[in-house]
């Protein structure tokens, strides 16, 4: 199973992906409050993964990060800590 099949179809219900690019200030703060708050993620670079790209796109996603929980039916676009946070509680 692909990197973006698991995103798409849930390898489990909490599995944090972080779809990013290099050099994105938002996508960097993201991934740094995951590891600050000990949050496991998978970090997946659209500039290096089209498949990934692709699918972000058919999404309706224009820009990233974009962090999925389980799948891309849960997921949502930008730096939010509101949404983080959520995360490091349950």
């Amino acid at each position: 199973m692909t990197n973006i099949e698991k995103a798409i179809i849930g390898d489990d219900n909490k599995t944090v992906t972080v779809y990013s690019k290099p050099n994105c200030i938002p996508c960097n703060f993201t991934k740094k409050y995951l590891k600050d708050n000990g949050i496991e993620y998978r970090d997946i670079d659209v500039t290096q993964d089209e498949e990934a790209f692709n699918e972000l796109k058919m999404n309706g996603y224009q820009a990233v990060p974009v962090v999925a929980v389980g799948t891309l039916d849960n997921s949502w676009s930008g730096f939010r800590p509101d949404r983080l946070a959520e995360l490091k509680e349950g």
